[in-house]
């Protein structure tokens, strides 16, 4: 019987060439985007889930409140893993967590700037990253050891054996190779090349056991019987008792709690002190969005199918008579509707395989569809199936129900005025389609609004560098002959890229501030001199930081315009600022710039002077000669100080347009689907004039005889389906407005939803439905009367 439908469903096919290929293209963009959007999801669902003991893998985290609000955050103080493991037998195993990305590691002429990782031994039991060569036993047990990941090993050692072989990091420390890991996975949230033992950072000096300096993170093994709740409850107030010790200068409030590793990717936002949010809400929007380009496929189908239902009306009406049951013709129908969904996939799945390359750099995955996989071909052979089913359901229910003796009396007339349910599916395509368009524009006038936002610095030409190797030592000389090249105009030594916030700590007093300002956060920033010249800050009072001309500048600080008003100054200039074990004393006022995410609030900053700490050098290239014999110039002086390190740097304007990427992927992706979405419904809006002119024939014909003009007969036709455009965008409306007001919630600086956004987003989708219905209505009112008059 199966083989008879097959067969039965084959020839229908052959036989309406271009019904089966108009189909058959809808269905296989919709499942391309729908698997896409799958594949995507699927490998941010199993992130840090592969590790055999995640089920009792924890990272610790800090919870408190700042200026009142409750926050969470994972980075703990490096004492807090021993600490943990000695006082708490629940814990099995714990390890320490800490990555950097510009080790110098050498081995014989080849010198290579990795990424590295600093663990405790405890990691290897803890998480699953398989050892391809080497002892499994006693890894990174001393600080001369080191463990290479597959890929690291083969750039550094070619095909030779690398365990037991010696190389040499940051050009000063020798360590040997204990093992080779498997490459990692690409659904882990870790990235490194290689591992170095806890020990190995003790000897750099690169370890304290200061309570409050939260810069690092720290996992646990759980035993099998300790209940999470529970061990929450031992360890609360671990923080509290170690920092609140003594005449420490803040009392601290900080609870610490842990948190499932395996849910960290997932839920990497706190709410109110909890872990609720975060990248999981990607998963929620899209989930609906791949779900809503695979249903408007599917309404396509079932609209085009419908749409020939003159055409099949005999062929059921004789079925019928000669003894076809309705289930047997539901079950042609499904099959006919499974076959085109079969060849449907195979176009979808070689879609994907030549999109990939640009969607994995779209969403910075590397993701990949593997042929050779039976759980692959299963799972696409189910989603082949259901979605044939769900797309033949509704047109094979709708055509067994013709009755036999209407259909070959030729009588059959399913059109009807007003809302029909193909009608309905249109407005649902549409509906889809225009919340997406919405959605589209509002992202990215979001995006441009925060670009526009005053940055409160200049990034014309300004370049930073990290500081490593040799330049702390070479620093002075290396700012005065780079200053006297002519292909620098400025420079400053810093803590951190002007774009990004690497620390922020609390406990600062100042005059006539209470105890309850010492919980109030400052982000934190440094300088040795001229970074108001160089870094294009605004100076609002006093002066800029200049070591080289002020020797007691070693402890002065500049304020941000919202640091002065958190700390309620009337003359800031001059007042001593207690914090960091230092007297700081404020000498001049800067304009608030953005550090971190360009769509925050405004928080308060202090900039140190150099008695603080400092990780990279900015510089301003010299407009008035070529970008490229600048960089010349500044290589060969980098260099010369030192000479083993590769010059490496970074354009500001750049790290802060990589700000907006994320966003901007979505808004890419969201600009894509509602692309895909709009052109899948103008076919089924296509199937739907296509339908109606079938069962209209004889009406245009009639009116054509008595006089009706093409212009009049084409407007007849249209205004319907105008109407469910219209109806359309009336839905759509109201529902993309809370969606994006919802999503705009997130963001501190946002813009206000224009009625404009939804104007265009309707004007777009009346001028292109206009354009589809055009072609077919034309066509029918064109046709000559004659042939449809004939038969009567």
């Amino acid at each position: 019987m199966i083989n008879n439908y097959i067969k039965i469903a084959w020839r229908n096919l052959l036989k309406n060439k271009a019904f089966s290929s108009i189909n058959i293209i809808g269905l296989a963009i919709g499942m391309a985007g729908a698997l896409l959007i799958a594949l995507w999801l699927q490998n941010m669902l199993s992130m840090d889930r592969f590790h055999k003991k995640g089920d009792r893998l924890y990272v610790i985290s800090n919870r408190d409140m700042n200026q009142g609000q409750m926050w969470a955050w994972v980075n703990t103080p490096k004492i807090m893993g021993p600490t943990l493991k000695k006082d708490f037998p629940d814990i099995e195993k714990f390890t320490r967590y800490d990555q950097f990305n510009n080790f110098l590691t050498t081995y014989n002429n080849k010198k290579i700037v990795s990424q590295v990782a600093f663990v405790d031994p405890g990691f290897f039991d803890m998480f699953s990253f398989p050892i391809v060569k080497g002892n499994k036993n006693k890894l990174l047990q001393n600080a001369n050891s080191v463990v290479l990941t597959q890929k690291f090993a083969e750039t550094l050692f070619g095909n030779s054996d690398p365990v037991g072989k010696t190389i040499k990091i940051d050009s000063v420390n020798l360590v040997t190779v204990d093992a080779v890991l498997q490459d990692l996975p690409n659904n882990t949230s870790m990235q490194f090349d290689y591992l170095l033992s806890w020990e190995y950072a003790k000897k750099i000096g690169y370890t304290d056991d200061n309570w409050q300096n939260n810069s690092i993170e720290t996992y646990v093994l759980l035993r099998e019987t300790t209940p999470l709740e529970a061990f929450n409850n031992k360890i609360r107030l671990v923080s509290q008792n170690h920092i609140n010790v003594g005449n420490n200068e803040i009392r601290s409030t900080n609870e610490i709690f842990a948190f499932p590793y395996q849910d960290a990717y997932l839920y990497n936002k706190s709410v109110n002190g909890t872990y609720t949010a975060g990248r999981i809400q990607l998963v929620h929007l899209f989930t609906w969005i791949g779900s809503f380009i695979l249903l408007v496929a599917c309404i396509n189908f079932m609209n085009l199918s419908t749409a020939r239902s003159e055409r099949r009306a005999k062929e059921v009406g004789v079925r019928k008579v000669v003894g076809a049951d309705r289930k047997s013709l539901i079950a042609q129908f499904i099959v006919e509707s499974v076959l085109i969904s079969f060849a449907a996939m195979i176009l979808a799945v070689g879609c994907i395989i030549l999109i990939l390359p640009a969607f994995n750099n779209l969403v910075e995955k590397n993701l990949h569809i593997s042929l050779l996989s039976g759980s692959n071909w299963l799972f696409l052979i189910i989603f082949t199936i259901i979605t044939g089913v769900l797309a033949g359901s509704y047109p094979a229910f709708f055509l067994s129900s013709f009755k036999p003796l209407k259909t070959l009396k030729g009588k059959l007339n399913s059109y009807k005025r007003g809302l029909s349910v193909r009608s309905i599916l249109v407005i649902l395509q549409f509906s889809i389609a225009i919340i997406l368009t919405i959605a589209t524009i509002i992202i990215f006038q979001q995006i441009q609004h925060t670009k526009d936002r005053d940055r409160g610095y200049d990034d014309n030409g300004l370049l930073v560098s990290s500081i490593s190797g040799e330049l702390e030592k070479n620093y002075l000389n290396l700012r005065n002959e780079l200053l006297a090249s002519n292909a620098v105009v400025s420079v400053s030594k810093n803590m951190s890229p002007v774009t990004d916030r690497y620390s922020n700590g609390m406990g600062f007093s100042w005059p006539g501030s209470s105890e309850s300002d010492k919980k109030v956060s400052f982000n934190r920033f440094s300088t040795d001199a001229d970074a108001v010249e160089n870094l294009g800050f605004t100076l609002l009072s006093g002066r800029d930081i200049d070591i080289y001309k002020y020797k007691t500048d070693s402890n002065a600080m500049l304020l941000t315009e919202t640091a002065v008003k958190s700390m309620r100054l009337q003359n800031p200039i001059g007042q001593v600022i207690h914090g960091d074990r230092e007297d700081w004393t404020v000498v001049g006022v800067i304009k608030d710039f953005i550090v971190d995410s360009p769509y925050g609030e405004t928080l308060p900053m202090i900039i140190f002077g150099p008695k603080s700490w400092f990780t990279n050098i900015h510089y301003r290239l010299n407009p008035n000669n070529s970008t490229v014999n600048n960089l010349k110039t500044v290589a060969d002086i980098f260099k010369k100080f030192n000479p083993d390190y590769p010059f490496e740097y970074k354009f500001i304007d750049k790290n802060f347009e990589a700000k907006f990427k994320e966003t901007q992927s979505i808004g890419t992706l969201s600009m894509l689907f509602a692309v895909l979405t709009i052109f899948i419904s103008c076919l089924g809006l296509f199937a739907l004039i296509a339908y109606m002119a079938e069962t209209r024939m004889k009406e245009i014909a009639v009116r054509k005889v008595l006089g009706a003009s093409i212009g009049q007969l084409t407007s007849l036709l249209s205004v319907d389906f105008i109407k469910l455009v219209l109806i359309a965008i009336l839905i759509a409306s109201p529902i993309a407005w809370w969606v994006m007001d919802n999503w705009l919630q997130d963001y501190n600086y946002r813009i206000e939803i224009q009625w404009q956004y939804f104007a265009a987003a309707g004007l777009m989708a009346i001028l292109i439905s206009l354009a589809t219905i055009s072609f077919q209505t034309i066509k029918a009112a064109l046709a000559n009367p004659v042939d449809s008059l004939r038969d009567e």
